[in-house]
């Protein structure tokens, strides 16, 4: 008897502006709601505000003029949602545990992620990026995973266009 392996992953490409950071979050929180956990639920607010984070991050730290940032969604056999975020600025790597000032108007970020999510990290994305990722722990679903959990969703178009 074969076994069913379902494939969710959702992978778009953004321009590297507040716009497209703002469109990677409302993305990833509508595929998430497709797979079954809707924005509603903790999970959902976790991912938005997670995505939110590193999409920004990419825009204000990754940004090289006329190059975009890619996000990544996949629901992993581990029962976490591993997020990633690829931007082109591989020499400007995230900062863990920078403690901000009172008087910093950034700086607080990554802290939200590190509360937010089980795991993350940065890592080389060749030829000179790099990639910050997070996963987020998934809670089981009552009765499994959604039948629509098994679409995969990647696309290659970038947001501003995808968004007229």
């Amino acid at each position: 008897m074969k076994s069913e392996i379902s494939t969710r992953r959702f992978t778009q490409l953004f321009s590297a502006t507040p716009r497209g950071a703002r469109l990677a979050r409302l993305l990833a929180v509508h595929q998430l709601g497709e797979w079954g956990w809707p924005a509603c639920c903790e999970v959902g607010e976790s991912v938005a505000l997670v995505v939110a984070e590193l999409a920004t991050n990419a825009v204000t730290h990754g940004c090289v003029k006329g190059r975009g940032f890619r996000l990544s969604l996949s629901v992993e056999p581990s029962g976490t949602l591993r997020i990633e975020v690829a931007d082109p600025r591989g020499d400007r790597r995230p900062l863990p545990r920078r403690i901000a000032t009172p008087g910093d108007e950034g700086g607080r970020g990554l802290l939200l992620v590190d509360a937010l999510a089980a795991r993350w990290g940065s890592e080389p994305w060749s030829p000179s990026g790099k990639v910050v990722w997070a996963e987020i722990a998934l809670p089981c679903l009552t009765g499994g995973v959604p039948a629509s959990s098994s679409q995969s969703s990647i696309r290659t178009v970038t947001a501003p266009e995808a968004a007229r």
